[in-house]
């Protein structure tokens, strides 16, 4: 009896749907989709992650004096907050404005002041901060000098050095065509020297070690008083949401975010520009990524165990899948040494939501829905319009770095979950983006 009972259950069904009049079971069909796509909709709204806004002292930070002291918190620079209350004004009317009132230009960015902007996101770095410092900071100073130091060479950026870091002849490249849109700087920027320069802008995310005393102690030791600036966020946010933060509050012509351990060799980062200015639009929009998939077969790689590398072909897959199609061809989506032009970033930074592992790929994929923008000739002249904003991907080298926070399987998984998460946000429209 209780063997037929299925077979008895599926014939009535049967015989049901047989009998039933066809425009009944449409109606059937189309509610019980509607349902579901109804209650995907509300179980988004429940998922989908929900960046919180900053606390107060989040948009504060603490440097080193000269005479060796911690300053007091200074209000921290944030371009962010500039550009939301400008397109406010330009979609809102207010009667208080009088008439031919110049609104500014919505996706505007303020000008830069220095010529590159490091964000180093920072959760319990103490063991290995300082090292990744010294790299960065001996190929700045070689390549951008200190804002302090202005003169007629300064602004100009140094021939990239050689690969080995040695004393030979620097690698020169010829100056093309495709890069007078740096040149050619138009609007606000229009007769402006070009910035010198650069910052660090360490996110401390509610660190429970000693990170920012060594972050400040390196500050003392190599006078980088006020370059080098240490934000601290009250409760953890994860690494997206230290990096996005960071990106709110950058100055320079170029912002790249860095991982803290030094596994990415820093001096790539003039591979990265050149990469960027490859690419770059009209509208001084580009993206640069620093590349792993180089070393695939290579030992770095084939010491990795068994299931770290099925994991990575299998998120790699996965990624295929749900990405469109620029995202997806990109073959090194995590990691941790990536470049924007400064124009760039107002199609991207505002409308970020993923604080996890997951937000390397919200980025790539905002830049590919970025607007259209002119693309620009040779003499300056428009000749058509570009979509998205370019994204190169740039081989660098790279070393694995023992101290990984990254739980292998688990932060495997939440990836995975997160990216389809983010992907179903975008299409269900809980999730805004810049499209227009």
């Amino acid at each position: 009896m209780g063997i037929d009972a299925p077979w008895q259950l599926a014939q009535l069904a049967v015989d049901t749907l047989s009998t039933t009049p066809g425009y009944l079971l449409c109606l059937v069909f189309v509610g019980l989709v509607s349902l579901g796509i109804f209650t995907l909709y509300i179980g988004l709204h429940v998922l989908a992650p929900k960046p919180r806004e900053p606390f107060p002292s989040e948009k504060t930070y603490i440097t080193t004096n000269p005479d060796g002291t911690t300053s007091a918190p200074r209000p921290l620079p944030c371009w962010y907050d500039r550009w939301r209350a400008e397109g406010q004004l330009r979609n809102q009317s207010y009667p208080t404005i009088p008439p031919g009132f110049p609104v500014p230009e919505f996706g505007a960015i303020e000008p830069a002041e220095v010529a590159i902007s490091v964000v180093i996101p920072a959760y319990n770095e103490a063991d290995r901060i300082a090292p990744a410092l010294e790299d960065m900071v001996a190929y700045l100073d070689e390549r951008f000098g200190r804002p302090a130091a202005s003169s007629s060479s300064s602004s100009k950026l140094k021939p990239l050095a050689p690969p080995g870091g040695g004393a030979s002849t620097p690698v020169s490249r010829p100056t093309t065509p495709h890069r007078i849109v740096f040149k050619n700087r138009a609007g606000e920027n229009a007769g402006r020297p070009a910035p010198s320069g650069y910052e660090i802008i360490i996110i401390n995310d509610d660190s429970k070690d000693r990170t920012v005393d060594v972050a400040l102690d390196f500050s003392r030791k190599h006078g980088l008083h006020d370059i080098l600036r240490v934000v601290t966020l009250e409760k953890n946010r994860g690494k997206g949401g230290g990096v996005t933060h960071g990106l709110r509050h950058v100055r320079g012509e170029y912002a790249i975010f860095a991982d803290a351990d030094g596994a990415s060799r820093f001096s790539d980062l003039g591979k990265l520009i050149e990469g960027c200015e490859d690419v770059v639009d009209g509208s001084n929009r580009g993206v640069a990524i620093g590349s792993r998939a180089h070393l695939v077969g290579s030992e770095a790689v084939v010491k990795r165990s068994a299931i770290r590398n099925f994991l990575m072909r299998s998120f790699h897959f996965v990624l295929m899948i749900l990405t469109p199609p620029a995202t997806s061809r990109i073959r090194d989506t995590q990691c941790g040494f990536k470049l924007f032009s400064r124009a760039a970033l107002p199609h991207i930074v505002p409308y970020m939501h993923a604080e996890g592992w997951i937000f390397d790929i919200e980025m790539l994929m905002l830049a590919e829905s970025a607007p259209a923008t002119p693309v620009l000739a040779s003499d300056g002249s428009v000749i058509g319009t570009s979509y998205g904003i370019k994204v190169a991907e740039v081989p660098i080298a790279w070393h694995e770095v023992e101290g990984s926070k990254m739980n292998l399987v688990q932060d495997s998984v939440r990836m995975a979950v997160g990216l389809a998460v983010l992907r179903a946000s975008w299409m269900m429209g809980v999730y805004r983006r810049r499209l227009t």
